[in-house]
């Protein structure tokens, strides 16, 4: 097997293409650069630059490297971004997915693994989300990540393609400093962002009905999602013919962001207490998932901690930004 991994320049992508070269798998990269960093990726992978939007460049890739599997990682992920730009997200995410699948089909490739997003769900009242809750997404990015499953399981099913959706969680962490997360658009690094200005980090709401009064979610460790791509890569490999694996990818268990708050506190040695602010719209009061499924399917399972998050994401944030203070 060869597999190409689109977005594997990017904070997950790199982790997912160094996890599968590693064990052995031939990996090729397909990344824009946009948000990648070629810098990410061992010179033993090959890095092709450029847009999912080029049909042909698609279509070189998929030849001239003999591909035989997809991991489609690439695409745009903020949520508020989203909201904003509509056009962009459908654009980049649906027709760009769109754009990999029709040359996938044509160069006979039959395994073709999706990122997903607990964004799918929407704000879903329950204690624990399986993959059979109602998908109800309640932003464009979200709805671009539910439509593009449907796309990847009908396209799998009209040409004996085997398939998998992977819905993540709450991602963090870094398997190595210099893989870490360098945005500022996840609580993690938002919150070593203030610290770095000096300031208290934010809390968006302290009202909600959870113990503590602040938002519930379930946190994956980013080496771990890695893992489970591999896991997932290798169930495509062994599967003949059409046939859809959707399975959630998190712990299973919920940090509520007050606990997280307090983690980063004892974690990077800012101790000022977090201000609270007014809840975000959109914003569920809890976010957990359910993990069975993937256990059953796959045999994996998350092995990494919250706390290991918080201490390897604080690593690569001070390797990124040597500036940053703490008090």
């Amino acid at each position: 097997m060869t597999w190409l991994i689109t977005g594997g320049a990017g904070y997950i992508g790199a982790h997912v293409a160094r996890a599968m070269t590693a064990a052995g798998e031939r990996v090729v990269v397909l990344d824009d650069l946009s948000s990648g960093d070629p810098e990410r990726l061992p010179a033993e992978i090959p890095l092709v630059r450029g847009s999912l939007l080029d049909r042909r460049l698609v279509d070189r890739t998929l030849a001239a490297h003999e591909v035989t599997g997809v991991v489609h990682l690439a695409g745009k992920k903020q949520v508020g971004e989203s909201v904003e730009q509509p056009l962009a997200y459908y654009r980049e995410n649906l027709y760009g997915l769109t754009v990999l699948l029709e040359a996938v089909v044509a160069a006979g490739v039959r395994r073709f693994l999706f990122s997903s997003s607990a964004a799918v769900y929407g704000v879903p009242d329950v204690e624990l989300i399986t993959e059979v809750t109602p998908a109800v997404p309640i932003n464009p990015y979200g709805e671009t990540k539910l439509a593009g499953e449907w796309l990847v399981r009908a396209t799998g099913q009209a040409h004996a393609m085997a398939t998998g959706c992977l819905r993540y969680f709450n991602v963090a962490g870094a398997a190595r400093p210099e893989l870490s997360d360098t945005g500022v658009f996840n609580i993690i690094p938002m919150f070593f962002d203030r610290i770095g200005r000096g300031e208290a980090p934010r809390i968006f709401g302290a009202d909600y009905p959870t113990p503590d009064g602040t938002c519930v979610r379930d946190y994956i460790h980013v080496a771990d999602l890695a893992e489970a791509h591999l896991a997932a890569a290798r169930r495509l490999t062994a599967q003949e013919g059409a046939g859809d694996l959707t399975v959630n990818i998190g712990r299973g268990e919920g940090v509520s962001v007050r606990e997280l708050a307090d983690l980063v506190a004892e974690v990077t040695g800012h101790r000022v207490p977090p201000v609270v602010e007014a809840r975000r719209p959109g914003d569920a009061a809890k976010a957990v998932a359910s993990v069975g499924l993937i256990a059953e399917e796959l045999g994996w399972t998350a092995s990494r901690g919250v706390r290991e998050m918080v201490e390897s994401a604080w690593e690569g944030w001070q390797l990124h930004h040597p500036a940053a203070s703490v008090g």
